[in-house]
């Protein structure tokens, strides 16, 4: 296939006023680039004079309107270079061949600026394979394992349809040797399989053979291998990818080949942390790790790789992954599919029987696509991508095309925006996933005036010698200030960062919202507050920060009038006498008030009733200044004992007490005013001293009832049980004299030494 002619579109953000880059007051050339992709600098020698130095950045049609000829008109213009363009494809006549055009460039973009170029990728004919066949050997494989004995010889006919130059390998994978993912007893670490089945000890992965032609080779391995088992589920074939990803040379990976990697499983896989449960923490390195044995030496030593690792090495080593897992695992790895580019997914049978139907599929899924990854740093751009796919689909923010065949061609529109300037040229590429080539790109961005490389240094034009002259303009040497390095330096503040120093005074910036203006350039007309979108309400004028306002105005933002007109109720006074008019409005301080002129007041009464709190407490008061302060201050009462003209009389009772109360009540702009205030009428207090005496006969004269009371009724009492007594005592039958419940006592006497017949000595006496 011949040569294709690459096209450049460019594109420049003009904003949405020409001639508008001098309102940001540049004051170099390159601070005028940084500005926008539209902005130009000026280096004619006394283009202006040195108060309006950012008069010389502007649009390139504005500099030439003001006289500023083009060839003193620094514009970088965005630009670009083909390094490396040698044709797609084999038809292109080159040893190394290139399945993607252009191969390499160079840009140059302005901050702002959008570039938008077209690549050319074109679908491989007879191109080289390699397949990496990478099986789990856990017990529940077994069947699996014979089933695939002549997979090398079937798989090798079936790739030879596709391609001359296929080559397989394979490795194999259980779990870490390490509890708890093994039992360690001797029996089990010897035998982990049940007792009436043999089977190899736990390993983590090996790699049995590399990439070779040799299909009997490949049959070979298989027929060898046996299954091993462990006590989870999941396995470590995360382990297995990436050790397979990373140790090229022991796999035998071609660097012109498309790489596949067909992982075989029947249960998920660990990752990540999942190995801290047995006490390895130290993270996955990415390094390849194999022995002299081709097996996995830090298997139980490094924690196994995350899935950002994975994604890292297989794109690094632009490896695609094939999933050919059991359909209870399917979900899990189409969420990691999702996360790893050009990896695939299949459904494995229980047995592998759909092995090789399997990776015949998933080779052409890949096959017939074209997918554009980006690889290196790209934060600070914006691409977007524009698909013009073979079947002529043109396809808007797509970087893929589908249904490619062998030989066939599709185009990718790529448009690069620039955000800002960069610290330095910066590099990344564009390549097809699964392809080995790829468009180098090196970025620089245009943020630095040629002028400034060829400075004039002690310029004639610089008050003899005392200054460069870089880009139409004096830079002084040290000591020196001026357009022309005329003056010298003298202390100058910082002219609050709106005007320059020049010769010791501030000379202050123009600006589109106003004067700036002030010794050190502090103030201005346009900083005040707003009211209404209206500077100082539109009623004053700003002088430095602050409103003055304009006669009949009044407050902060001046939106507050002074004539109290519209605070007039229909009774004639300022807010029906219940509050205050301030900035036009009623500010009702009565309780209860409500309505535009406080007119509404449920419970406020009539007039007189407002203030006879306060002027009660007045009255009887010691202090009636510290005293009344809370019944008074809302009503800004004043009291006087003359009389004021035309006053309402007032006469009510004290809510105290039951005096008259009287008053003249007259009302004023600046709150009530009180006269004659008196106390008439009040009732005598009572004569505390006949109370006490009253309550105290009433006590003793209680108490005296009470205890003749108890005395009488003690005295019944008594009387009573006097009188059961007698009757008791008249009922006995017994002589007063005699007690019939008497009897005299009997008293027995032996004598020991008399013996007479027929006595035994004992007699009795009373």
């Amino acid at each position: 296939m011949g040569i294709v002619s690459l096209y450049i579109v460019l594109h420049f953000w003009l904003g949405t006023v020409g001639g508008t880059c001098s309102q940001f007051n540049a004051l170099s050339c390159d601070e005028c680039l940084q500005l926008g992709p539209q902005c130009a600098w000026c280096t004619l020698q006394n283009f202006t004079d040195f108060f309006s130095i950012d008069e010389r950045c502007d649009t390139p049609e504005a500099l030439l309107q003001k006289g500023c000829s083009g060839e003193f008109v620094e514009f970088p213009v965005t630009n670009v270079k083909i390094l490396k363009d040698q044709g797609l494809g084999k038809s292109a006549g080159h040893t190394n061949v290139s399945y993607i055009a252009p191969q390499k460039m160079r840009l140059q973009l302005r901050p702002g600026s959008q570039l938008t170029f077209q690549i050319q990728v074109q679908q491989p004919e007879d191109h080289p394979v390699d397949i990496y066949y990478l099986m789990d050997l856990s017990a529940s494989m077994y069947d699996d394992l014979k089933m695939i004995k002549d997979l090398g010889s079937t798989l090798s006919k079936e790739m030879a349809k596709l391609t001359s130059k296929f080559r397989l390998g394979f490795g194999s994978f259980v779990e870490k040797p390490v509890l708890p993912f093994i039992k360690i007893t001797r029996e089990e670490l010897a035998n982990p399989c049940s007792v009436d089945f043999e089977c190899l000890p736990t390993f983590g992965y090996r790699h049995l053979l590399s990439l070779t032609s040799s299909t009997d080779k490949f049959n070979e391995i298989i027929s060898k291998q046996q299954v091993s088992a462990n006590i989870d589920v999941p396995e470590c074939g995360f382990d297995a990818i990436m050790q397979a990803a990373v140790c090229g040379d022991r796999i035998g990976w071609r660097n012109d080949s498309m790489k596949l990697l067909v992982f075989v499983s029947d249960a998920d896989s660990h990752f990540g942390m999942d190995s801290k449960m047995s006490g390895i923490v130290v993270p996955n390195d990415g390094e390849c790790h194999l022995d002299d044995n081709n097996e996995y030496s830090m298997t139980a030593h490094l924690e196994y790789p995350t899935l950002g690792q994975l994604v890292d090495k297989l794109v690094e080593n632009n490896i695609l992954l094939i999933f050919a897992v059991t359909d209870n695992q399917r979900q899990n790895y189409e969420n990691y599919a999702s996360l790893i580019p050009g990896a695939t997914v299949g459904v494995l049978a229980s047995d592998s029987g759909n092995i090789l139907e399997l990776i015949m599929t998933s080779y052409k899924e890949l096959r017939s696509e074209i997918d554009l990854e980006v690889l290196g740093n790209t934060e600070d751009l914006q691409l977007s991508f524009t698909a013009l796919c073979q079947d002529g689909a043109i396809i808007t923010g797509h970087k893929n095309c589908s249904n490619v065949k062998a030989g066939d061609v599709v185009s990718f529109n790529v448009t690069i925006e620039l955000k800002g300037c960069l610290a330095g040229p910066w590099r990344f590429s564009l390549r097809p996933v699964g392809f080995q080539d790829a468009l180098e790109i090196e970025l620089e961005s245009q943020c630095v005036c040629d002028c400034h490389q060829i400075p004039e240094a002690n310029s004639t034009f610089c008050s003899r010698g005392r200054g460069a002259l870089e880009c139409g303009a004096c830079v002084c040497d040290p000591g020196f200030v001026g357009p022309k390095c005329e003056c010298t330096e003298v202390s100058c503040e910082m002219c609050s960062g709106l005007g320059e120093c020049f010769c010791g005074q501030c000379v202050c910036h123009p600006s589109s919202f106003g004067h700036v203006y002030g010794p050190y350039c502090e103030c201005d007309d346009f900083s005040c507050l707003r009211f209404r979108g209206e500077l100082c309400g539109g009623h004053g004028e700003c002088d430095c920060g602050e409103c003055v306002c304009h006669s009949g105005w009044m407050g902060e933002f001046c939106n507050c009038s002074t004539s109290n007109s519209s605070c007039v109720s229909l009774d004639g006074s300022i807010c029906s006498g219940r509050g205050k008019c301030v900035c036009g409005k009623c500010e009702c301080t009565v309780p209860g008030a409500s309505g535009e002129w406080c007119q509404r007041c449920p419970t406020c009464g009539d007039v007189c009733s407002l203030p006879r709190s306060c002027v009660e407490c007045h009255l009887k008061a010691k202090d009636p200044l510290d005293e009344c302060a809370v019944k008074c201050n809302y009503l800004h009462a004043t009291f006087s004992n003359s009389t004021g003209q035309n006053p309402l009389i007032c006469s009510l009772q004290c809510l105290e007490d039951y005096c008259l109360l009287s008053f003249s009540l007259v009302d004023s702009d600046h709150g009530s005013i009180i006269y004659n205030p008196k106390l008439y009428d009040c009732p005598e207090p009572p004569n505390a001293l006949l109370i006490a005496l009253g309550v105290c006969m009433s006590v003793l004269i209680i108490g005296i009832t009470l205890l003749v009371i108890w005395k009488f009724l003690v005295s019944v009492h008594d009387r009573k049980e006097v009188a059961k007594f007698e009757a008791e005592k008249a009922k006995a039958k017994w002589q007063s004299g005699t007690n019939p419940l008497f009897r005299s006592s009997t008293s027995t006497f032996k004598n020991v030494t008399y013996k007479s017949a027929g006595h035994d000595g004992t007699c009795a006496g009373i």
